[in-house]
């Protein structure tokens, strides 16, 4: 099979500057369709800046990205267009002045109430954003990761703020989630203390330079076939359908 068919991100020459400083430089970076990545590096390195580029969140200084053979659409100012089939979770939404309601609508809330016992949701739900903790920010961020249906999701922090219990239960749900339906999943964190568990493949950030990739735990990729239209149903029984449909 092509390899050009199965790849999903492709950056060349990609750099990134703020006032004239560079903080992200990669000469070449493939991603594949199906596989979980893991980006590694300390603060500073490049992470959220890479996952903010690859979400459409920012425009790279230089070079180019292209999602599915093609470089992001933009608007008339030149803007990026969000694309619906890409989601990105980071600790950014603890700035918003608005209630954790407004975040979700009637079936999220109904999806998610499993994940919160003794009555801990209503509590949250209440709450301004800005009022959360840190851990209460990483798990609700958690929560609607694992509750979407992205082609892609990107998760910044990855269990940054979680117990090994806590941990253990979301990456079994996250394997799932790339098991059953396919999904390309990129996890950043300081160290690779918990994604080499789940990523198959590690990348190693410095000052914004690609330091190693390594292979982690995780499964190798899949063959990739062109994925069936899924019916809306399908998203309920995420992790009990034996369907394997590829993204």
């Amino acid at each position: 099979m092509n390899q050009q068919s199965t790849l999903i991100y492709e950056l060349k020459g990609l750099k990134k500057s703020y006032n004239k400083q560079t903080v992200l430089n990669i000469g070449r970076l493939q991603f594949h369709r199906g596989t979980i990545y893991g980006v590694i590096g300390p603060i500073g390195s490049g992470k959220s800046t890479l996952l903010n580029i690859m979400a459409g969140l920012e425009k790279e200084t230089h070079g180019t990205l292209k999602y599915d053979m093609n470089q992001f659409e933009t608007n008339w100012l030149g803007n990026i267009k969000s694309s619906p089939e890409i989601q990105y979770y980071n600790s950014d939404i603890v700035n918003k002045n608005i209630k954790v309601s407004s975040l979700l609508n009637s079936n999220n809330i109904k999806n998610i109430s499993q994940y919160f016992k003794n009555g801990s949701l209503k509590l949250i739900l209440e709450k301004n954003i800005r009022d959360l903790s840190k851990g209460e920010v990483a798990y609700l961020n958690m929560v609607m990761a694992i509750n979407s249906d992205p082609r892609v999701l990107l998760i910044d922090d990855y269990a940054l703020n979680f117990d090994k219990n806590m941990e253990l239960d979301f990456r079994k749900k996250l394997i799932g989630m790339n098991k059953e339906l396919g999904t390309t999943i990129l996890l950043s964190a300081p160290n690779d203390q918990c994604l080499k568990l789940i990523a198959s493949v590690m990348i190693y950030l410095d000052n914004g330079h690609i330091s190693k990739i390594r292979s982690g735990a995780g499964k190798s990729p899949r063959p990739y076939t062109k994925r069936p239209v899924q019916k809306k149903n399908v998203v309920k029984k995420r992790f009990n359908s034996k369907q394997k449909p590829n993204r």
